[in-house]
């Protein structure tokens, strides 16, 4: 199968014919992710919905920042933002989890350096 390529308008038309809707959804500012402990932010994000059987589903790409939240549980909005990234090359140089590297990088003014040194001489 190897080099085979598909025609983009016969892709849009076997996906109408079983039903499916994809649309772009444009001039998104962001979208944001929140778990008990984080926020997941993309700016700018590329956004597309796809329907199928009643249900949508989306798709989401663009560059994250992970924002730590409070943990008095009120809704509040975080005072640093730290891209994905950062969080990961913390996480993967010390073998610590996520919240240890972001409290790192909160002590550190967001620098991922100054964050592993901090872990690694704990």
């Amino acid at each position: 199968m190897g080099g085979m390529k598909i025609n983009p308008r016969q892709m849009q038309k076997a996906m109408k014919q079983m039903g499916i809707k994809q649309n772009s959804i444009d001039d998104v500012v962001e979208v944001v992710i929140r778990t008990r402990t984080n926020e997941i932010v993309l700016k700018g994000a590329d956004v597309m919905c796809v329907e199928m059987g009643g249900s949508k589903s989306y798709q989401i790409s663009g560059p994250e920042i992970v924002r730590p939240l409070s943990g008095d549980g009120a809704d509040s909005v975080p005072a640093v933002d730290f891209d994905a990234s950062d969080v990961d090359l913390v996480m993967s140089q010390t073998g610590c989890d996520r919240e240890k590297a972001i409290e790192a990088l909160t002590a550190a003014d967001g620098q991922p350096a100054e964050a592993i040194l901090k872990i690694m001489t704990e």
